[in-house]
């Protein structure tokens, strides 16, 4: 018996049949090899990856890997391989070839608890449904006409800062600028919304608190996101819970405002944008409660911290560069000269503002990383192969700080912006702070006039000068890294009432 086995083993038919296998084999090995033309990638490490890499700042972390390793950039973030893009050229192919390719969001634990399955417009699928809601709000919520239209909200709502800030500077005391700023912006975008206040007038938290509580999930590190097989520990370490239970107190509140906008039907010429939803709803519109309840959640989630974080940015670059700030507090001052209040007119006299408005959205832009999710095609992008469900982060922080397209990108210079075309409105690939292509945000005209706004309000009434003991050399822009990147220690100032006489 082993004689004949042996025999067969120099069989000439078995032979080729091992050989036409382990050929077979090769093959598939050097095919798949030729196919995963990987853009390059740094060394990883087993089980994480290069989740390591994304610890403190990720978009500072990510643009000096790419300095090193390439504008396009391979990373194995847990169990998810991850695109980094962190170049003009590179985010321009992108979205010109394959923009519908990169249409979807990684659909997140967070974004599935807490947007109602993700039934809003930042994480709903491309298709029927989020061409129904963005078209939504483009032409019903967030139009020109519709932002315009809330400017009593906004006029309200800085002059209720203006009052406080006010009593401040007469008492001689510093002010926690960033405090205030978020608080506005909350009220803003809250009476907006659902016609309430998200903080009351004397600090009190409402609503506001809970949005930031949601902020908070969204980077809280999730095992099920990053190792599926492992997403028991979000139960272990209670961030299903959370997430849950914070679910419920924002279901709760929606389901509350929602009925009482029903009871009420509201006949008022300008209407919140929960009724204008609800009005639609009745027309004939094709949304559910929840549909509708996610809606409101991207809102607060999406327009808050927007113009808040930025204005605050705005406000320390200014302080500490004394001879810009005096340049634009000239500017808004000459054009509101003899004016009790600025008026909305007005914004668009004011030039130089805009551009620090634009330098500061430059440098700072409220959400560094735009994240995609691959469908199940695979591309070709930059002459590397990009594997089907891959993440995308294009590195908003990078390209707009990239010395190819700016001049000292470092320097906060609103200069650059005079006599120059380059806008946001997604058409300059070096300049996305709102996004580009078929995902960019809708809410940038709404962000843009409460900023402007906010800001020429702040530069008119006072003078303003650093608390605390600080100057311009020692003021700290050090950055926390969240849903936006803020600035990690509060800014605190000193106003001074501004009396056109003196």
């Amino acid at each position: 018996m082993e004689l004949i086995n042996e025999n067969k083993l120099y069989n000439p038919l078995f032979l080729s049949f091992i050989l036409f296998i382990f050929s077979f084999l090769l093959w598939l090995k050097l095919s798949k090899h030729k196919l995963q033309n990987l853009p390059p990638s740094p060394p990883k490490l087993p089980i994480i990856g290069h989740l390591h890499k994304l610890v403190k700042l990720p978009h500072r972390s990510l643009r000096d890997l790419s300095l090193k390793h390439g504008s396009l950039m391979f990373l194995n973030l847990g169990q998810n391989p991850t695109l980094v893009v962190s170049s003009t050229d590179s985010l321009k192919e992108m979205v010109k070839n394959y923009d519908v390719v990169f249409m979807n969001k990684p659909n997140t634990t967070a974004a599935n608890i807490l947007f109602y399955g993700c039934k809003d417009l930042g994480f709903s699928p491309y298709g029927d449904y989020w061409r129904q809601v963005r078209k939504l709000c483009v032409l019903e919520l967030l139009s020109a006409r519709r932002v315009q239209s809330f400017q009593f909200v906004r006029e309200e709502e800085v002059d209720a800062i203006i009052r406080k800030i006010h009593e401040a500077a007469v008492n001689g005391d510093v002010v926690d600028l960033t405090k205030m700023l978020m608080a506005v912006s909350s009220n803003i975008v809250s009476r907006c919304v659902i016609s309430r206040k998200a903080e009351d007038d004397n600090g009190g938290i409402h609503f506001g608190e809970l949005t930031r509580r949601v902020m908070v999930l969204f980077t809280t590190l999730c095992f099920g996101d990053f190792w599926p097989s492992l997403k028991w520990l979000d139960y272990v370490t209670g961030f299903i819970s959370r997430l849950k239970s914070t679910f419920w107190e924002l279901d709760l509140f929606f389901d509350q405002v929602i009925d009482e906008h029903k009871e009420k039907e509201a006949i008022d010429e300008t209407k919140d944008f929960l009724s204008i939803i609800l009005q639609l709803q009745k027309d004939g519109l094709d949304l559910t409660q929840d549909n509708i309840k996610a809606i409101l959640l991207d809102m607060f989630a999406g327009g808050t911290e927007t113009t808040s974080t930025t204005a605050e940015w705005a406000m320390s670059e200014l302080l500490k560069k004394p001879d810009v700030l005096k340049k634009v507090e000239q500017e808004v001052r000459n054009v509101a000269k003899n004016k009790q209040k600025i008026e909305l007119n007005d914004l668009n006299q004011m030039k130089y503002l805009k551009c620090v408005i634009k330098e500061t959205l430059r440098l700072h832009p409220p959400v560094v990383f735009l994240v995609r999710r691959g469908t199940s095609e695979a591309v070709k992008l930059g002459n590397y192969d990009i594997p089907p469900d891959t993440t995308v982060f294009i590195n908003v922080w990078a390209i707009q700080r990239d010395p190819i397209w700016w001049e000292n990108p470092e320097e906060f210079i609103p200069e650059r912006f005079e006599n120059s075309r380059v806008d946001f409105k997604g058409q300059d690939f070096q300049f996305i702070p709102f996004g580009c292509g078929r995902r960019d945000c809708p809410g940038m005209p709404f962000a843009i006039a409460s900023l402007e706004y906010l800001v020429a309000n702040l530069l008119f009434r006072f003078d303003w000068k650093l608390g605390d003991g600080e100057t311009a050399e020692t003021l700290d822009l050090i950055e926390n890294y969240g849903l936006t990147v803020t600035k990690k220690v509060p800014l605190r100032v000193m106003p001074t009432i501004f009396h056109p006489s003196t």
